[in-house]
């Protein structure tokens, strides 16, 4: 029925809004095929690695049903005129082309795909978790907005970010030419 159909696509969208809103950076790792919302979640995610063999496509036009809910995502993540093919052409894309549209950061061989995963998720693990919260949140806050309010309220962000520990922290390291100690706050 229209109400179970409005329903599923709804949590499918609270999940995906839930993800924007945690704190903590999250990537996808994609191996296989993300397809419909697999290809949703890989565009919510907020860095993503592929490895040579996975593919991409919102594929629903080929039965009839327009990937909506995923366009959100994509359309956010890649021009226009490419989410636009994606959709309604509904082919799978090839990691090489994922990467050059924006829809994933990084592409690896297979063997190495776990590997380019643990670095970068090392890299985020060394830097401040209150930055990198007030950033994400700053981030998708200010695309929503004008340029001009978008300015204001990451000016805003950055003057809160500037009275943390751990931005006091960082600049003292910076100056002392020695590594951070993070405390979060």
């Amino acid at each position: 029925t229209f109400e179970y159909y409005k329903t599923t696509f709804a949590t499918s969208s609270g999940i995906m809004k839930t993800m924007l809103t945690m704190p903590q950076p999250i990537i996808a790792r994609v191996h296989g095929v993300a397809t419909a919302a697999g290809c949703q979640l890989v565009a919510t995610c907020d860095l993503a690695i592929a490895s040579t063999a996975a593919k991409f496509a919102p594929p629903g036009v080929h039965i009839g049903l327009f990937c909506s809910t995923p366009m959100v995502a994509l359309s956010r993540n890649v021009g226009r005129k490419a989410a636009m093919e994606m959709l309604m052409l509904g082919e799978p894309e090839d990691a090489a082309r994922a990467l050059e549209l924006g829809l994933v950061n990084k592409v690896v061989t297979p063997d190495n795909l776990d590997a380019a995963l643990r670095a970068m998720t090392d890299t985020l693990i060394d830097k401040s978790a209150v930055t990198l919260a007030m950033g994400k949140v700053a981030f998708y806050e200010q695309l929503e907005k004008g340029v001009v309010d978008a300015y204001a309220h990451t000016g805003e962000v950055m003057a809160r970010n500037m009275m943390t520990a751990d931005a006091a922290e960082g600049i003292q390291a910076f100056i002392d030419k020695r590594t951070p100690v993070w405390t979060g706050k």
